[in-house]
């Protein structure tokens, strides 16, 4: 089958017109042909990832997933475009009734998402991830939903139905101005503390099932120290924190290299870059006797759901 061609960024007759823009962002429609994808790599330990969308709106400068882009003229304008998947509520049942015809006493391991943030600013008008929600909420899978969102506090009343359940944050800084460096269409650090804040708190423990929550400060970005004391004391809103170093530069893995962007703004922190690893250590450390109460885990080992 002949690649798809985007309206904006092929030469030919596109076959994938844009739907409409959403701020800055072309927004495509397709119907996927499946939306399980079989997990691999560092998340597989999963059974399947789930992406309800192609591309991510906040465009992180440091992002892996660019590198999956479908033409290098996308793969440039990360986080200018979104490929909305617009029958992946249909195809998940029908996917997941096909898992429990063959694992009828196994509900499957699902991470949601591994390449795009399934809460990015358009899900607010498409909804297709509650949709999602709403298709596995009655097949009960073991889900562990990533995200840099408060966008997910819309569906409290789904998640907390939920038996098994990990919500992953990624806060990757606890300064405000190397988030605007590194991520500037990313939500503010406040307002993704602030989400996991109100699932604590709005899920009533005799209602419905309290999530597990991580942190995942991965990468690690820099923290300047006039804001690292206070953004230690409010990872204890976490049952676990995730610290990963850097993609690695040097790597030839299109899912662990490290995107020139990104590259160029580490310069700007040389005071943190130039021992990495030591600032990496020490940040640690400050961790594990600050949070004694919270699990600290690293890289791969800490993305599991358990």
């Amino acid at each position: 089958m002949a690649k798809f061609q985007y309206e904006g960024y092929c030469q030919g007759v596109p076959t994938s017109l844009v739907k409409e823009k959403f701020g800055d962002a072309n927004v495509y429609a397709q119907d996927a042909k499946s939306i399980l994808t079989k997990a691999s790599g560092f998340i597989s330990a999963y059974d399947f990832t789930l992406n309800p969308y192609r591309g991510c709106q906040y465009g992180c400068s440091y992002c892996y997933a660019a590198a999956f882009s479908p033409n290098s003229q996308m793969r440039q304008d990360w986080g200018k475009w979104v490929i909305v998947k617009q029958n992946a509520a249909d195809i998940l049942a029908k996917e997941l009734d096909k898992w429990y015809q063959k694992n009828p006493d196994k509900p499957p391991t699902i991470y949601m998402s591994s390449v795009t943030d399934p809460y990015q600013p358009i899900e607010s008008k498409t909804q297709i991830t509650r949709q999602l929600l709403e298709v596995m909420r009655e097949y009960c899978p073991i889900l562990v939903i990533q995200t840099r969102s408060p966008i997910i506090i819309r569906d409290i009343d789904i998640l907390q139905r939920f038996k098994y359940l990990r919500i992953n944050m990624s806060v990757p800084t606890g300064s405000e101005s190397v988030r605007k460096d590194f991520e500037p269409r990313s939500p503010s650090i406040k307002a993704r503390l602030n989400a996991i804040k109100a699932i604590r708190q709005r899920i009533d423990p005799l209602k419905g099932y309290q999530p597990k929550i991580s942190i995942t400060i991965t990468p690690l970005l820099p923290t300047l120290p006039s804001d690292e004391a206070a953004f230690i004391d409010k990872l204890k809103i976490a049952d676990r924190i995730v610290i990963q170093e850097f993609h690695a530069s040097h790597s030839r893995s299109l899912v662990a290299g490290t995107r020139k962007e990104a590259e160029e703004i580490k310069q700007k922190y040389s005071c943190w870059y130039n021992d990495e690893q030591l600032s990496y250590i020490m940040f640690k450390e400050k961790l594990l006797s600050q949070l004694p109460g919270v699990e600290i885990k690293e890289g791969k080992e800490g993305f599991g759901y358990e």
